[in-house]
């Protein structure tokens, strides 16, 4: 079964919708028989740049997968385009939501 990755743009949205955009992709591909990897990151640390350390934890989660599936909007989110190049550079197939 293939592991995938969900990169769902955050900026501007709460910690529910957030949440709710993960899990609305997870049930549909989970359908399709994939195995989605819980890529919400819960608990940060107190560090200068929290966004950049979650994106460290998420390109972490990443390695694990075979697949990077990029929800709509992705294209103007700076973590969601470094994650999609890295998913590109290191040959991870790669999904999106255009």
């Amino acid at each position: 079964m293939k592991k995938v990755f969900i990169s769902p743009p955050m900026a501007n949205k709460s910690e529910e919708e957030i949440k709710e955009e993960l899990n609305k992709r997870k049930t549909a591909l989970e359908q399709l028989n994939f195995e989605v990897v819980d890529t919400y990151i819960e608990n940060s640390p107190n560090v200068k740049n929290i966004p950049l350390w979650c994106l460290g934890k998420s390109l972490a989660i990443m390695a694990n997968c075979d697949i990077a599936y990029f929800c709509r909007g992705w294209q103007k989110a700076r973590g969601c385009l470094i994650e999609y190049e890295a998913a590109v550079q290191y040959g991870l197939q790669v999904i999106t939501e255009d």
